[in-house]
């Protein structure tokens, strides 16, 4: 019998709104995985706290990098898939003594996750089970009390990994946008925001939903951006 890794949405980050089946499925955990960047704690661990079982046994996974190779460098997928590969491996050996497995993750696990990328190379061999989370982006527009889209609206998601013109041209079309992965990409997204239009609706939300949570409008925020910061521009506000 093989075991079932359960791949759990963590939440934007405060902990109560973690999910009553997430915390179900993390209680029952032999093994509890996640995702960390090297010297930090792990944000969907922290989230989860003191519902991560006593008697767990606990694999930490350290990304080789996280900003400081751009993803337009050829090393960037190359040492990222190989990262990966490492992961499933080890996971795959728990699975084959017939553990159950809880991988955590920030936010909901299919939104750009980490997790799905374990997902792809353990669901074709074993039993995989995905319990979603609310997102950071519904965490951070709860936050800042923003309505976002209305009637017909259309909201995209928007990367800030993309290129000026190409983030410039989708906030032209659609009606609400919301910006992600910002950080080191915050000048860009300022600049897009004023070429196509959008930037005097746009509010910036620095840690939605945790300590320290930050909600400005865009004109107000802070130079530099953390990891856990996106930009919000809401839908039509005319009158329904």
């Amino acid at each position: 019998m093989t075991g079932i890794c359960q791949i759990l949405g963590m939440g934007p980050g405060d902990p109560e709104l973690l999910t009553l089946k997430a915390v179900r499925h993390l209680a029952g955990a032999e093994v509890v995985a996640w995702f960390a960047a090297c010297g930090r704690p792990g944000h969907a661990r922290v989230i989860a706290g003191e519902y991560v079982p006593a008697n767990a046994r606990e694999l930490r996974f350290d990304y080789p990098f996280t900003t400081s190779v751009s993803v337009e460098d050829p090393r960037y997928l190359t040492d990222m898939a190989a990262f990966y590969d490492g992961c499933a491996q080890t996971l795959s050996a728990e699975l084959a003594q017939g553990r159950r497995i809880a991988l955590l993750c920030e936010g909901d696990p299919f939104l750009y996750g980490s997790a799905m990328y374990l997902f792809d190379r353990l669901s074709p061999r074993f039993r995989c089970e995905i319990v979603p989370g609310i997102t950071g982006m519904s965490g951070c527009w709860s936050a800042a009390h923003l309505p976002m889209v209305h009637g017909d609206d259309i909201l995209s998601v928007l990367p800030a990994t993309l290129d000026e013109a190409s983030l410039s041209a989708w906030l032209e079309r659609g009606d609400a946008h919301v910006i992600m992965k910002i950080g080191r990409n915050f000048a860009k997204v300022r600049a897009a925001l004023q070429r196509s239009g959008r930037h005097e609706k746009a509010v910036y939300v620095e840690r939605g939903t945790q300590s320290g949570q930050v909600c400005l409008p865009l004109d107000q925020a802070p130079e530099k951006a953390p990891y856990f910061s996106m930009v919000l521009v809401p839908g039509r506000t005319r009158a329904r």
